[in-house]
């Protein structure tokens, strides 16, 4: 790698993040720009100034991206219905384009050589996040610490922290979670401890964002949600912002013991990883969003764009949010999504989410067609016997051949 004078570092203030800090100035003489993206995580995003201060570092971003996060990349994401393999909302996987895009808009503020991440070789964030990066700055220079240095346990590191004066709040003796945890405003996610072993069940004390079906409520919550271009704009009745609405959604879902996943997921490095998730509210948007599609697309739009998801949602686990395909694939998506407006009820109730009612000024739902009753001749019930005839001349055709269907 050619010299680096200045690295802008995806920086968290904790252990792993600030060793990096110390090595990268050590290792490379270079400096450390710090890049913190406040995306719904929580507490952790306040001290990461100080503790950034404390290791040198000049120049220090810390940005409130809730807004841009929810906006531009979990909701149109949302308009595919996106899951991977079939039950990943991908509430980790949809951050890393945000903060790939930012951390290259700071290397050019501040006319960095470089950007940095903490995501380990084993992992799907370091594919996500360089990828982000080469495809907005082809020339981008990228470290990535844990492919090249031997600081592969904790005890290394807290080794690191103490030989090179390192001030993390972090001890041997104070007690850790034994997860990896990553939040955000969509999900939170855990990793490791127990959790190696798939056949070991998620500790109940783990949970942080939703209480266990079981002590949930034996009351039934009703929520409405409002929809326009197929995105989410009020909350029983109440305009809020992206952000706001998907946070008051998570703590409806979360204290009706909403969005818990415990899965076995193949990551693009190859491997299989056992992880669980919380995701109350966009599980309950998923649902909501599947109930206004059904009423205002049409069919054959509503089946090609479910067979585009699965293609979809793999793009995004693997990094590719800001490929040519992806955008070509939501350019798709967002045209089927002009006429999904209008409003879904919701029945939350101990871990399930169910549609009470859906309604819309755009439905192609026809009750006069559709009716067991009288119809008044709105539909011809003859019409089915020709019907019938023309899509079975092929399978009597191959009958007459001898064609065994059994």
């Amino acid at each position: 790698m050619s010299n680096i004078d200045k690295v802008v570092l995806a920086y968290s203030g904790g252990l792993d993040t600030s060793v990096i800090v110390r090595w990268l100035q050590e290792t490379y003489g270079c400096e450390v720009v710090t890049f913190t993206a406040d995306i719904g995580q929580g507490e952790e995003v306040a001290p990461a100034r100080a503790k950034a201060e404390a290791l040198g570092v000049r120049e220090i971003y810390i940005d409130d991206l809730r807004e841009e996060y929810v906006r531009d990349f979990v909701f149109p994401m949302f308009r595919a219905n996106a899951i991977y393999e079939g039950e990943y909302l991908l509430g980790t996987a949809i951050a890393r384009p945000l903060i790939a895009k930012r951390l290259i808009e700071i290397a050019n503020e501040t006319g960095a050589d470089a950007i940095a991440h903490g995501a380990t070789g084993k992992g799907n964030d370091q594919v996500r996040f360089e990828l982000g990066a080469y495809g907005l700055r082809p020339g981008i220079q990228v470290i990535a610490p844990w492919r090249e240095w031997d600081l592969n346990s904790r005890e290394k590191l807290m080794l690191y922290c103490e030989q090179h004066n390192i001030p993390v709040d972090f001890s041997s003796s104070k007690k850790q979670s034994p997860y990896s945890m990553d939040a955000n405003l969509l999900h939170i996610s855990y990793e490791g401890g127990i959790l190696e072993d798939p056949w070991a069940e998620a500790e109940e004390d783990m949970w942080r964002w939703s209480v266990s079906p079981e002590t949930a409520p034996e009351q039934a919550t009703y929520t409405t949600i409002a929809f326009e271009r197929g995105d989410p704009v009020a909350l029983d009745g109440d305009t809020m912002s992206p952000a706001l609405l998907l946070e008051t959604l998570n703590r409806l879902g979360g204290a009706n013991g909403i969005g818990r996943l415990d899965i076995v997921e193949n990551r693009y490095v190859g491997m299989k990883s056992r992880g669980c998730y919380e995701t109350p509210g966009g599980t309950i948007l998923l649902k909501a969003h599947r109930a206004i599609e059904s009423i205002t697309l049409d069919r054959e739009v509503a089946h090609m764009k479910d067979s585009l998801m699965p293609r979809y949602a793999e793009l995004i686990y693997n990094g590719y949010w800001w490929s040519p395909e992806r955008r070509m694939l939501q350019a798709a998506i967002d045209e089927s999504q002009q006429v999904v407006n209008g409003e879904v009820r919701l029945k939350l109730y101990k871990g399930s989410v169910s549609v009470a009612g859906r309604r819309s000024a755009d439905s192609l739902f026809d009750g006069r067609i559709a009716t067991f009753e009288d119809d008044a001749g709105a539909y011809d019930q003859r019409d089915a016997e020709g019907f019938i005839q023309l899509n079975a001349l092929r399978l009597r055709i191959a009958a007459d051949k001898g064609r065994k269907l059994i």
